[in-house]
């Protein structure tokens, strides 16, 4: 559990990317639906590198490390898919989406469970894996909903989900602070011991 919160900046950068793709989504909310498309397409796929990224950086110190690799596989594909396919009807991009943001929200449940047993209330990670889930079934149940709330929705839950993650970055830098080893200075001035 050390090397995932040494690597607590790879939180913040997936966070950061959820809310630069939920403001641009909000922003252009009278973009075509094909832009909207392309935009997932990119947001899913380098999500997806991060998420595997920091599945192989775990592989030591966690034998759960593949939960996130499968996550960020799961991600790469539905990036991949979009960008192969950008002219696919509304229902089946809405399908697309809605099963990506269920299977990652399950995969992100499993990874908090496990992250709980080694940093104490620590909830953020688990509270994006209920946002995704959640916007899955919001699309599931409203697959009829006009394409202007649909981007909002999908906007809302970026910007929500970044922010989620960007919290749970700076909670790991902190405790990445308090697991380094502290060094010994003896000033030579006197006998005085400072520790960094």
């Amino acid at each position: 559990m050390i090397n995932i919160i040494q690597n607590w900046w790879l939180a913040i950068v997936r966070g950061v990317m959820a809310i630069v793709f939920g403001l641009v989504a909000f922003l252009w909310p009278g973009a075509t639906l094909f832009a909207l498309v392309m935009l997932f397409g990119f947001y899913a796929l380098a999500d997806g590198f991060i998420a595997v990224a920091a599945g192989l950086t775990h592989t030591k110190d966690s034998p759960r490390w593949w939960v996130f690799l499968l996550e960020g596989l799961v991600g790469i594909a539905a990036g991949v898919a979009t960008l192969v396919w950008p002219d696919v009807t509304t229902l089946a991009l809405l399908a697309m989406i809605a099963a990506w943001a269920i299977l990652t929200g399950m995969l992100e449940i499993a990874a908090a469970i496990r992250l709980l047993r080694a940093v104490t209330n620590e909830w953020r990670l688990a509270a994006g894996g209920l946002l995704s889930v959640a916007l899955g079934v919001a699309l599931i149940l409203q697959p009829s909903a006009g394409s202007l709330a649909i981007i909002w929705i999908i906007a809302a839950y970026a910007v929500v989900f970044g922010v989620v993650w960007i919290l749970l970055g700076l909670r790991l830098r902190n405790l990445d602070r308090m697991f380094r080893p502290h060094h010994v200075y003896i000033h030579r001035k006197g006998s005085h011991v400072s520790r960094l």
